[in-house]
């Protein structure tokens, strides 16, 4: 895993080999700790950032270049 400094000056974890596909690039899983055990949130792939945001939805949003994902979950009633 790739090692990356977190907002609050903490090391944080990415794992290149697990993510999701967002409109601009992927989205990777951020780990606290090296071994993978305490997920942390997620990292994009578009402009290498953290600062991103996860809807009650699933849908992850980049809060620098608008990347996101689609919902995890959703139903025709909502359209």
């Amino acid at each position: 895993m790739e090692s990356i400094t977190g907002p609050n000056g903490e090391t944080l974890f990415i794992d290149p080999t697990e993510g999701k596909r967002g409109a601009k690039g992927p989205f990777y899983v951020v780990y606290a700790d090296g071994g993978g055990e305490d997920r942390w949130g997620f990292y994009c792939g578009n402009c290498d950032t953290a600062n991103n945001a996860v809807d009650p939805m699933g849908r992850i949003q980049c809060n620098i270049c608008s990347n996101r994902t689609k919902a995890e979950e959703w139903d025709a009633a909502h359209e």
